[in-house]
């Protein structure tokens, strides 16, 4: 048995700010689909997005930047601010010409209009969900609420992302995440439900119990970061699991670099005996990255949901196809609380498609935090990069970082937890060999006892910077 579910979204404005000419214009997307009640198709995806001539896609953004830029400029504040005494043309404007938004905007704005900001396009009393994100180095957690149609977005999304990696309605989702305030993968399980999959919550839980958990009810797909899955295996290993022959046929990782990895996913892989599937999204801006089935490796952006941009860190300049920046996103489906180019932090090199999606894809996902690229010795390394290194010595269990700034110099410190039955001595040579032959530099290697580095569940925090 089949249903047939229609999606219609219009707004119609008549606005000289937005069109610098007072013209009406009307959006309209309609969306038919079919839906099984049991079978591959997902309610909410929209297939023929994803394969629009590039054009077509092009002229989809801009129809839903005009919407987005109607509704900010009617009732967001915070855009009402930003965007006083810009006139701006949706439709054939280049979008170079909007302002940035910044995480510090935000975090000031949130400061002075306690506790939520002022980044609203609906009335508060409207918003039934609050999420908020871990921290950063310049200020406290950003506070982000949604209202149910901001929800319905984002269950979308990430009905785009279980397609892309071939989740089922049969399949039976696992989520090894404590449920609170961090978003993680809250959108992933609602979305989930809503496709009528079962889905195990297994918060509160320890890592033995879940994983018995796992097995008693035969899960075929795990979310989770890729340093849980690692601990998870770890773990299974001690106890004597074996989740090599275990139902779960795929792994759906996030919160860290970790899922493009060459040397964490192949780990992971193997552990698990198990397709590794890398996505990435941020508390604020939404999911925004996935990676589908038959290209393995690369990170698509969701570019019918999200406008995307490569600049320069340093200048902002945008950067062309194929070259390194920073990833400027704008999402266009969560009205009442959007992002208008937004600076992500994350280093991203874009390619475009030459498949049948016509999305632009990360090669290699996301290739690291701008913020957390450290300069030694003359190299620029990011912390995931030293990670891909690190995963591919044999006897390597877990690791961290130290990083010391000694005036000019910067010094790096590598601790790591070897196998029990690992020679010590020799996984420190290969420890400090690997990063020689990979950057030009020999660090100093400490060796832990067994067990003594913290495991993580959620993004792991293996970088610690020590300051003269």
């Amino acid at each position: 048995m089949s249903k047939v579910v229609e999606i219609r979204h219009m707004t119609s404005f008549t606005d000289p700010w937005i069109l610098g000419g007072g013209t009406a214009f009307e959006f309209r997307v309609t969306s038919t689909y079919n839906c099984p009640d049991k079978g591959p198709t997902m309610p909410y995806h929209v297939r023929a997005e994803e394969t629009l001539e590039r054009p077509a896609l092009l002229e989809l953004q801009r129809t839903r930047l005009a919407a987005l830029l109607a509704r900010v400029k009617g009732s967001n504040a915070f855009y009402q601010r930003k965007l006083a005494d810009l006139t701006f043309d949706p439709m054939s404007d280049p979008i170079e010409r909007l302002p940035f938004t910044t995480r510090d905007e935000l975090q000031a704005d949130q400061t002075t209009n306690p506790p939520y900001g002022t980044n609203h396009s609906a009335p508060l009393a409207t918003f039934v969900r609050l999420h908020q994100t871990s921290g950063s180095t310049i200020g406290g957690p950003l506070r982000w609420l949604d209202t149910t149609a901001n929800w319905q977005w984002w269950m979308r999304c990430w009905a785009n992302l279980f397609r892309a990696a071939g989740v089922t309605a049969d399949d039976v989702l696992f989520y090894p995440f404590s449920f609170g305030p961090f978003i993680g993968f809250w959108g992933a399980f609602e979305a989930a439900l809503a496709l009528g999959n079962r889905c195990l919550a297994a918060g509160g839980m320890s890592t033995s119990a879940r994983l018995r958990h796992l097995l008693d009810n035969r899960a075929t797909v795990v979310c989770c970061t890729p340093t849980y899955a690692l601990h998870m295996a770890e773990v299974a290993a001690t106890e004597g699991l074996d989740l090599r022959a275990s139902d779960v046929r795929s792994l759906i990782v996030a919160g860290e670099p970790g899922g493009n990895l060459p040397a964490t996913r192949s780990a992971i892989e193997r552990a698990w005996a198990a397709r590794v599937f890398d996505h990435a999204g941020m508390t604020e801006i939404g999911p925004w990255g996935f990676e589908a089935v038959e290209a393995p490796g690369r990170l698509y952006v969701m570019e019918n949901e999200f406008i995307a941009e490569v600049i320069d860190p340093q200048t902002a300049a945008p950067q062309p196809l194929g070259e390194t920046g920073e990833l400027v996103l704008t999402n266009l489906g969560r009205l009442d609380s959007p992002l208008i180019r937004y600076r992500t932090g994350d280093q991203v090199r874009l390619q475009p498609s030459d498949s049948e999606r016509s999305f632009h894809y990360a090669d290699g996902g996301v290739l690291g935090r701008i913020d957390d690229m450290l300069i030694i010795r003359g190299n620029n390394v990011f912390p995931g990069a030293i990670e891909d290194t690190l995963r591919a010595v044999p006897g390597l269990v877990e690791y961290r970082l130290h990083v010391a700034r000694r005036g000019a110099l910067v010094d790096l410190r590598v601790t790591v937890e070897p196998h029990p039955e690992s020679n010590v001595q020799d996984l420190r040579q290969r420890v400090a060999d690997a990063i020689k032959d990979r950057f030009n530099f020999r660090p100093a290697v400490d060796i832990a006892d067994v067990g003594a580095l913290p495991r993580f569940e959620m993004k792991a925090k293996r970088l610690v910077r020590e300051e003269e």
